[in-house]
């Protein structure tokens, strides 16, 4: 079995997690078994919700929280009547409001707010509890209630003082005590005094072989639990971003990315280290070796893969561009439509469409409202974009950090060329400077608006003076490196020589 071990997921999700939706498609194919360890809770949503959304199997993944239980992931089936059914007051008032449902008892502030799955179904995903104006109970369904928060006044606010986890007979799987930023875990006859211990016990329980595989994906705050228990199975680590501080480094010492600063710290309990490109895995022994001493067994496996490449059936739409990503500040999309509405000043007709969702939205719409550019520049939300690239004729980024890149990947399969700025590893794997598409190098410019100038320089040269016909033909090639039947057999090779 292969455990990948993380922190959170979302409906916005990182590269992490789209990468390791990415791996858990490539493991199917190739039969290997694995399972996709989430360890932060999820109070708001429904894990299985986000999972599901990305592509996970409910059968893939287990929550640290719901593991010590006998629920088993699913999506929330618990409705409405299934919560009356359960009242012992009969006499309420009813009210709903698209997602939100309030049951009104009567006496002084005594009222149920049921949270639901979205505002067409009676799918209750929490019920919040208020006795006389004060919140005394959440209690969190999938099939059943899994989990029970416990609060009570303090300071005038309500203070969570207790979770208690369910079975699905409704008997206590075990308790979490919680007093402000410490907490405890009652789990049968034994206690444990921070999540770190309760980590590394789930560990010790999977009871791991030297068959077993563990990758760590995300390691703060859980990394050395999980390396000190997942013995005797391989442990590897995986790099989804840049490692070090560039910046912060100096001859003498280097400044490792806070990220995985603690497994490279114990690279000697580290059987194998996973960069999604060469350039990285080239720079990470050069500099293992120079700072340390050191040469780690360093594996390059592209963290994405495209099972084809596509081609249009119809003309892409002129002078079109896309970008996607999580609308981040690090993403610089407003970059990007300040950049569109300065070359619109020479070709006339250029677009852009931003599929993805995030904090920066409202920036994003303040940015485009300001341009004036409601015409030309849209925000098209969260999609699946396999069958859209085809229809744009480039892609564009502003992203400052780039550990590889999905959408880059996905735009060059579908024979995009790229305007990027030259950050260390995604845009330098995917774009070949002048064939398809244009790295900018920033590294000296301190000014925004001068690297809004250059992006805008960059699309109207892609749109006036290259031959496109030729950049889509550079961008499938360097795209046919990564197609899922590739990747496959890196892996393949890889644990069989384990």
């Amino acid at each position: 079995m292969i455990y990948n071990f993380n922190l959170a997921i979302g409906w916005a999700s990182s590269g992490v997690e789209y990468a390791q939706s990415y791996r858990a498609n490539i493991l199917r194919r190739i039969n290997k078994n694995c399972k996709f360890v989430f360890t932060e809770m999820f109070p708001k949503e429904n894990i299985e919700h986000m999972t599901s959304n990305i592509g996970f199997l409910d059968t893939e993944i287990i929550w640290l929280y719901q593991y010590f239980t006998d629920y088993k992931i699913a999506p929330v089936s618990y409705t409405l009547e299934d919560l009356e059914s359960d009242f012992t007051e009969k006499d309420y008032t009813f009210k709903r409001e698209g997602k939100i449902a309030k049951y009104i008892f009567k006496g002084n502030e005594n009222f149920y707010t049921a949270y639901l799955v979205d505002e067409e179904s009676n799918l209750v995903h929490r019920v919040e509890r208020v006795s006389e104006g004060c919140l005394i109970r959440k209690d969190y369904f999938t099939y059943g209630k899994i989990y029970s928060e416990y609060y009570a006044p303090l300071k005038k606010y309500a203070h969570l003082y207790l979770r208690r986890f369910f079975n699905t007979d409704g008997t206590v799987a075990y308790e979490e005590i919680i007093d402000d930023d410490r907490v405890m875990y009652r789990i049968k006859d034994e206690v444990f005094y921070s999540k770190e211990e309760l980590v590394g016990y789930m560990v010790r329980s999977l009871e791991l072989t030297e068959r077993d595989v563990v990758l760590i994906d995300r390691t703060t705050g859980i990394g050395q639990s999980i390396i000190m228990n997942a013995r005797p199975a391989k442990i590897g680590v995986v790099i989804h971003a840049d490692h070090f501080s560039e910046n912060s480094s100096t001859v003498d010492n280097i400044l490792w990315n806070n990220f995985y600063e603690y497994s490279f710290s114990q690279v000697k309990h580290i059987d194998f280290y996973i960069t999604a490109t060469d350039a990285q895995n080239i720079l990470l022994r050069k500099q293992f070796m120079e700072y340390k001493g050191i040469e780690p067994n360093v594996i390059t496996i592209p963290v994405g893969s495209v099972d084809e490449l596509k081609y249009p059936k119809n003309d892409r739409k002129r002078h079109s561009l896309i970008t996607a990503s999580r609308l981040a500040s690090e993403k610089h999309v407003d970059w990007l439509v300040r950049a569109v509405a300065l070359a619109r000043e020479t070709v006339d007709d250029v677009t852009l469409d931003i599929y993805g969702k995030g904090a920066c939205e409202e920036q994003i719409k303040k940015t485009i409202e300001e341009c004036e550019a409601q015409e030309y520049v849209h925000l098209m939300g969260q999609h699946d974009l396999t069958d859209v690239y085809i229809n744009y004729d480039a892609y564009i980024s502003g992203s400052t950090s780039e550990g590889f890149g999905l959408t880059l990947l996905e735009s060059i399969a579908s024979g995009l060329p790229i305007i990027g700025f030259d950050v260390r590893y995604g845009n330098k794997t995917f774009i070949e400077d002048g064939a398809n598409g244009y790295i900018i190098d920033i590294e000296s410019i301190q000014d925004d608006k001068e690297k809004i100038k250059l992006l805008s320089d960059k699309i109207i040269k892609l749109f006036t003076e290259d031959d496109l016909n030729k950049c889509n033909e550079t961008s499938y090639r360097i795209a046919e490196k990564y197609l899922t039947s590739e990747v496959e057999k890196k892996w393949q090779e890889v644990l069989d020589n384990l």
